[in-house]
């Protein structure tokens, strides 16, 4: 998920700046509470990780552009299932901040909006998930519809936030509103996508339990708050 350059340009693209401050701060809180439960050595472990993940989900994993924006496989939920909501949101920011340095430089005007269309819908499908799993399960038991949920929250934010941009940018025009739509549309497969490759990862995790019950994983990845 990349806003395309000149979906927001001129004096509008302050806005932005001020949302990713407000993201920021967001990213901020969840690497606080993950370093009071899990530790800091373990978060800055996990945030190495999950910049190296991140980054190879946005260099090396299919992704097309459609509409007003690029269509990725960011797998926010398993960052967030794994690593914890910390981890996840350093690696989001740092991973697109990389690729934008050294291989997308046209894409770091449009960095403060990017970062924010990932980080405040991590921050929104942190919250869906303590309510919609209980304390007693531990993550590598989480349900099908479990998952399907914080997929959909986590990519419906993204789209949400797409479309926030484009119409900010160029109004409610009939080709801005069919570039969002078609966006929207494809962003559907990523939906469905999603949970499936959270419940893998996650099975693969549990049956290799001997290697990920260590600090480079979340302690609730295997044992329940």
């Amino acid at each position: 998920m990349h806003i395309e350059p000149g979906v927001v340009d001129g004096a509008k693209i302050v806005l932005s700046y001020a949302t990713a401050v407000a993201s920021f701060g967001l990213a901020a809180k969840m690497v606080r509470d993950t370093v009071r439960s899990d530790g800091a050595l373990a978060v800055a472990g996990r945030s190495l990780v999950t910049t190296a993940l991140v980054f190879s989900f946005f260099e090396l994993l299919p992704h097309h552009p459609v509409g007003v924006s690029e269509v990725h496989l960011i797998l926010g939920s398993t960052l967030y299932l794994m690593f914890g909501a910390g981890p996840a949101a350093i690696g989001l920011a740092m991973g697109l901040l990389i690729q934008g340095l050294f291989f997308a430089p046209f894409d770091l005007p449009q960095y403060g909006m990017n970062v924010t269309t990932l980080l405040v819908p991590l921050f929104a499908m942190g919250f869906i998930a303590r309510r919609i799993i209980p304390a007693r399960t531990a993550y590598v038991d989480v349900t099908y519809r479990q998952a399907l949920t914080l997929s959909t929250s986590y990519q419906g934010g993204i789209v949400a936030w797409v479309a926030f941009w484009a119409l900010y940018g160029h109004g409610f025009t009939a080709a801005n509103l069919a570039s969002i739509a078609s966006f929207g549309a494809a962003y559907m497969t990523v939906i469905l996508v999603e949970p499936l490759v959270d419940l893998g990862v996650l099975a693969g995790a549990k049956s290799l339990a001997g290697l990920t019950r260590n600090p480079l994983f979340l302690r609730r990845l295997h044992q329940a708050a």
